[in-house]
């Protein structure tokens, strides 16, 4: 495990911004996903309940929860630097979004993410999210995969 510090910002931290402006390149220029229909969805301006995750003073993963509905988060913009990854920076992320979820009394979680991202997919379901009927606006999209899981306090 490396050193690192956590830090709950918002959306438009900088090192945020830096961090999903990569994540939006890879997705449109390296993993060739159908960004057209998903880039408008994708979008989390003013979203106060952010996370970093640093590396050597360098924010090297992110995340990020918006309310859903009503005791529900939607998990967004979940992205690690390419040189930090395989290293638990996602499980740290998504945990301490989690965690903060749960402080804010939320009881459920929802995400998406692409069939084809099976490190996403394998660390969601090794943190006990479960494959869900796609929720709006993702019905009817074959190419992605909607979980959830229920935020119990521990």
């Amino acid at each position: 495990m490396i050193t690192h510090v956590v830090k709950r910002t918002d959306t438009s931290d900088p090192g945020f911004q830096q961090l999903v402006h990569k994540l939006d390149h890879e997705l449109w220029n390296e993993l060739l996903e159908d960004q057209a229909t998903y880039d408008p969805l994708n979008k989390v301006p003013d979203i106060k309940t952010a996370v970093l995750v640093y590396v050597n003073n360098e924010a090297a993963a992110c995340g990020c929860f918006k309310e859903y509905a009503t005791g529900t988060i939607e998990v967004k913009r979940m992205f690690v630097q390419k040189e930090y990854r395989g290293k638990g920076l996602s499980k740290i992320v998504l945990q301490e979004l989690e965690q903060w979820a749960k402080e804010l009394g939320y009881h459920s979680a929802l995400l998406e993410t692409s069939i084809h991202f099976d490190v996403a997919i394998n660390l969601y379901k090794s943190n006990g999210y479960v494959q869900v009927k796609n929720y709006p606006p993702y019905e009817g999209f074959e190419e992605s995969i909607c979980l959830g899981k229920r935020l119990t306090i521990e």
